[in-house]
C-alpha cells in the first residue's frame, strides 16, 4: 500500500479504501482501478491525495463496520465544515442538533467495540475531521458511562464546537446549554496542567470536561496528516493511562471498552522483539492479552505477570494508512474465533 498525491496518480492504479461524495454516495469501490474520469473527479473532490495497493497487493480486510464508519466519516466533515463556517460568519446554527443527533444515533448506543478509523488530514480540514472525531469518542465514552440525555447532548456538543476557541459563540449557539461552555473550558484546563505539569484544582472539573480533554488528546495523537507519523491506539491509551492526574482512569476506561485496540488478530510486537499474533484479549487489563509467538508458535498469556512480568507489548502492527495488521487465518488455524469471541476451542 502507498499514499499518492493527487497530482501523482495515474490510470490503473487500485484503490485502497473506497471513496465517498459529500452526501454519503459510494464513488469508487476499494480496489477499483483508476480511470482518467475518475482521477479528475478526484482533484474536483479537493483530496490532497489516496491511498493505492501494489500491483498484487490484495485489499485490505474491511468489516461493513469499518466501511459505514468511512461513509459517515465523509458526510459528516462536510455537514459540521458548512456548519461552523454559517456558526463563525453569522453567529446563529442551521443543523447543529441534526449533526448532533445522528452521531449520538450512530455511536452513543453500541453495544460492541468498533474500529476506529482514522482518514488522512490536511491543514484544510483538519479542524473539521478533528471535531468529527472527538464527537464521535464522546458519544461512545457517554453511552459506557451510561451519562443522562442531557449530559451526553452536552458533551457532544462542546466536541463539536471547541475548536471554534470561541466563548461568546459557544454561548450564542448553546445559550439554553451552559454545560457546554463549561465542558470546553475545563478540557482546556486539563491541556493548560499538561503542558504546566500541574493541574488547576481550585475549579472541580466536571465528567463531561474529563471526557472531552481525553477525547480531544486520543484523536490528536492517533490522526493521519502529512506532516508527522500518528501514534497508535495502545500508545495514546498508555499516554492517557499514565496521566491519572489529568486524565480519568474511569473515562480513559469507557474509551478502551468502546474501541478496539489489541482485538484478536492483530498482529503486535513485544518487548522482547519478538512479533506475536492476539489469540484474546484481556477484559481486565488490555494491555497484557494472551498472544501466539511467531518464532516458536508458544502461547504467551501476558496477564500471567508471574511468569511474563517483564514482557509486554511495545506497539501494535500497522498498515501504512494506520490500520492494524491482522492475521485471521492463524487464528483459525489454532482454533480461535477471528471474530472476537473469547472461547478457546483447542
Amino acid at each position: 500500500m502507498q499514499f499518492k498525491r493527487t497530482e501523482e496518480l495515474k490510470t490503473g492504479m487500485r484503490l485502497a479504501r473506497p471513496i465517498y461524495n459529500k452526501n454519503g454516495v459510494l464513488l469508487y469501490e476499494r480496489d477499483s482501478k483508476l480511470t482518467t474520469q475518475g482521477i479528475v473527479s478526484i482533484k474536483n473532490f479537493g483530496l490532497i491525495g489516496i491511498y493505492i495497493l501494489e500491483p498484487a497487493e490484495p485489499a485490505p480486510p474491511m468489516t461493513p463496520e469499518d466501511i459505514e464508519f468511512e461513509r459517515f466519516q465523509t458526510m459528516n466533515v462536510f455537514a459540521i465544515m458548512d456548519e461552523l463556517k454559517r456558526i463563525m460568519e453569522t453567529g446563529k446554527s442551521g443543523k447543529f442538533q441534526i449533526i448532533i443527533s445522528n452521531i449520538i444515533k450512530s455511536y452513543g448506543h453500541l453495544e460492541k467495540k468498533i474500529n476506529f478509523v482514522q482518514n488522512l488530514r490536511s491543514q484544510d480540514d483538519y479542524q473539521y475531521k478533528h471535531a468529527l472525531n472527538v464527537a464521535i469518542l464522546c458519544a461512545m465514552i457517554s453511552n459506557q458511562l451510561n451519562l443522562k440525555v442531557e449530559d451526553r447532548l452536552d458533551v457532544v456538543s462542546a466536541a463539536l464546537l471547541h475548536e471554534l476557541y470561541n466563548y461568546e459563540l459557544v454561548d450564542r449557539v448553546c445559550s439554553a446549554n451552559p454545560n457546554v461552555r463549561r465542558f470546553i473550558q475545563q478540557a482546556d484546563k486539563i491541556a493548560e496542567g499538561m503542558e504546566s505539569g500541574k493541574l488547576d484544582t481550585s475549579v472541580k472539573i466536571m465528567e463531561g470536561g474529563r471526557i472531552l480533554a481525553a477525547a480531544q488528546v486520543f484523536d490528536d495523537m492517533t490522526a493521519m496528516s502529512l506532516d508527522r507519523t500518528p501514534e497508535s491506539e495502545i500508545a495514546a491509551a498508555r499516554y492517557l493511562m499514565d496521566n491519572k492526574e489529568f486524565y480519568s482512569e474511569k473515562v480513559v476506561r469507557a474509551l478502551m471498552d468502546s474501541i478496539n485496540i489489541l482485538s484478536p488478530g492483530v498482529c503486535v510486537e513485544l518487548s522482547t522483539g519478538e512479533k506475536a499474533l492476539v489469540l484474546v484479549e484481556n477484559i481486565s487489563d488490555i494491555f497484557r492479552p494472551m498472544v501466539l509467538g511467531f518464532t516458536n508458535n508458544a502461547i504467551i498469556d501476558l496477564g500471567n505477570k508471574y511468569t511474563y512480568e517483564d514482557v509486554r507489548i511495545v506497539d501494535v502492527m500497522k498498515t501504512m494508512d494506520n490500520r492494524h495488521i491482522m492475521d485471521t487465518e492463524t487464528l483459525r488455524q489454532y482454533g480461535f474465533d477471528p471474530n472476537g469471541n473469547k472461547n478457546v476451542i483447542i
